[in-house]
């Protein structure tokens, strides 16, 4: 197969990027789209030029580092999936796509397609855990949990963090993401002694890192490579405005 890369070239946070067109040719059809990336960086420092700077890691789409935007879609065109999944015979040989980094005021560009999504990590660090004690493991029928909420819980553990909700969100808004994270804990009974102040903590630090809100158009569930739906941002919702009518004056 032969592709033209599109990729977004930015050599830093202040810098002015640009998109530059690069040619691939031979490509295997089963070669992933990151290794695509990887035979254009070789071929860049064959030629002693910058090759592109992109996030990746595991390569299985469990670590959500290889995050970006292609052809205008967080991860590509196929439903359910990551960018780490996506293959070159998922495009029509002769292609030119158009690969760029995630778009949002809480994602700064670093350099080329990666961008710093540590603001999802405060969101975690602002209540996205439970204060239950450690020790040894307890027998797996101490805590009865109704299967449906153990079900939605694991559901919505599958959250890898990859910020392709955000990029796709026209309000660049992370309330699927963090919708994600207090639907998994506040469905469980360990979760419940911080319910309230998890939810009020971590929509303070969503805002405080500049992410928009949430109007539900669903752009976000659209993208998300493990099918987290709308209904984890309606349990957000429903634990927010609990908490705060509940620290209201009477």
């Amino acid at each position: 197969m032969n592709l033209t890369l599109r990729v977004w070239r930015q050599s830093g946070p202040s810098a002015r990027g640009r998109m530059v067109a690069y040619r691939l040719t031979g490509v295997a059809p089963d070669a992933s789209f990151l290794e695509l990336l990887d035979l254009l960086n070789e071929d860049l420092v064959r030629r002693g030029e910058e090759p592109v700077a992109f996030d990746h890691d595991c390569r299985e789409g469990i670590c959500g580092a290889c995050g970006m935007v292609i052809d205008g879609r967080a991860h590509g065109p196929r439903a359910a999936t990551t960018t780490c999944q996506l293959y070159a015979r998922d495009f029509r040989d002769g292609a030119t796509i158009d690969v760029e980094p995630l778009r949002a005021k809480a994602f700064p560009v670093l350099k080329d397609l990666v961008v710093d999504r540590s603001a999802l990590d405060r969101i975690v660090q602002a209540g996205g855990y439970i204060t239950a004690p450690t020790g040894s493991a307890p027998d797996a029928h101490a805590t009865p949990v109704p299967k449906e909420a153990a079900d939605t819980a694991f559901d919505a553990a599958t959250c890898i963090g990859c910020g392709a909700c955000v990029a796709a969100c026209p309000n660049a808004s992370a309330a699927l993401f963090t919708g994600a994270k207090v639907t998994h804990l506040g469905l469980l009974p360990q979760g419940q002694p911080e319910r309230r102040s998890r939810a009020l903590s971590m929509v303070a630090a969503m805002d405080e890192a500049g992410f928009g809100g949430c109007t539900s158009i669903g752009e976000c569930t659209a993208v998300c490579p493990k099918g987290i739906p709308l209904t984890a941002i309606s349990r957000l919702n429903r634990d927010y405005l609990g908490a705060r009518l509940k620290r209201a004056p009477r």
